[in-house]
């Protein structure tokens, strides 16, 4: 009789915290559309929302209304989107390739997504017709096809993935830096060293209708994975006597995390560290399994992108600093943290 109340008392404790978890979120995301440079109380901007989403006709500036829903909403939905899918797509690798320093950017996707977007900028690759996160997103594609071709060639291990992807990388980044210094100019470069950087800038309603379905999908993907990625954490052959079709779900998996890193980068920028620290942090919050790991990851990660947000409109006086820079001077030190309490003893 004592297991039903053991399980009961699990269930609720879940749903306590998931509770939870969504009410901080929602309460990040109501902070980032009301902190800024023109301050909009809680009230206001509820009724905004109501005003668009529900067709009520609460009596709002025109100001007010246009600086919640155009400007701060969707980038506050932006940024908990992007947070999401770069915390999933670290844990997913950091299961798959076995490797605690496994991130989003091991592929190469990031500096794919680097060169593509400075060949638009710079090069006028598109003729007119490309926007800058098409793209990044196809030079991360790019990236990525070429980094897996590679891996495949040399043997298709975990090893030889992260190898795979160093080369890309540096590949990629040598193209991305030969073209700002031999074709850019002044005003080029630093517009595309803010972008290297992270920048929610200018992100509008069509980028959440992109960044947010890709996120739910990738969620969803790694979430009916998640036995196949508690075996991989012990091993290939480990996975393959457990009955797990160790090459198609690793497959599956890596071109999800590609998806959605591509997807995000090409939107927002290089913005590191979530997809490495995050995962680390759900880990030593909630424990190794992916059942309870992938989603802690996603809230965990959303929460802390809309912070780093809300960070970056307001730590330096008239001025938005790039997102990666706040995500890089918060994830670093909090990295630190997290190794020294999961030192093992001697």
């Amino acid at each position: 009789m004592a297991q039903p109340v053991v399980i009961g008392q699990r269930w609720w404790a879940h749903l306590v915290l998931v509770t939870s978890a969504f009410v901080v979120l929602g309460f990040m995301i109501s902070l980032a559309v009301s902190i800024g440079e023109i301050s909009i109380p809680l009230e206001t901007t509820a009724k905004a929302v109501s005003n668009r989403l529900f067709g009520t006709a609460f009596e709002l500036s025109r100001i007010h209304q246009g600086i919640v829903w155009d400007y701060r909403l969707s980038r506050a939905l932006l940024a908990a989107s992007a947070g999401a899918a770069l915390a999933l797509s670290g844990a997913i690798l950091q299961a798959l390739l076995r490797n605690p320093l496994a991130e989003p950017y091991v592929l190469g996707i990031s500096a794919g997504a680097s060169t593509g977007a400075v060949a638009v900028m710079i090069l006028g690759f598109g003729y007119g017709v490309l926007t800058l996160s098409t793209g990044a997103f196809v030079g991360a594609v790019v990236a990525f096809v070429l980094v897996s071709a590679l891996a495949a060639g040399a043997g298709g291990g975990a090893d030889r993935i992260i190898l795979a992807g160093v080369a890309g990388s540096q590949l990629f980044n040598a193209l991305t830096s030969y073209i700002v210094t031999t074709s850019a100019n002044a005003e080029q470069a630093r517009g595309i060293m803010f972008w290297l950087l992270g920048s929610l800038s200018g992100v509008r309603w069509p980028d959440v209708y992109l960044a947010a379905p890709v996120a739910v999908i990738g969620f969803a993907v790694s979430i009916f994975y998640t036995r196949a990625l508690d075996a991989f954490t012990f091993g290939i052959d480990a996975a393959a006597a457990l009955g797990i079709a160790v090459n198609r779900i690793r497959i599956i998996l890596l071109g999800a995390t590609a998806l959605m890193t591509a997807a995000m980068v090409s939107i927002v920028g290089s913005i590191g560290f979530v997809g490495l620290v995050i995962p680390h942090a759900a880990r030593f919050l909630v424990g190794p399994s992916h059942g309870r790991l992938l989603p802690a990851s996603a809230m965990i990660g959303a929460i802390f992108m809309v912070a780093a947000d809300i960070v970056s409109r307001i730590i330096v006086p008239q001025q938005i600093l790039p997102i990666g820079v706040v995500t890089a001077l918060f994830g670093a030190p909090a990295f630190a943290f997290i190794l020294y309490k999961a030192r093992r003893p001697v």
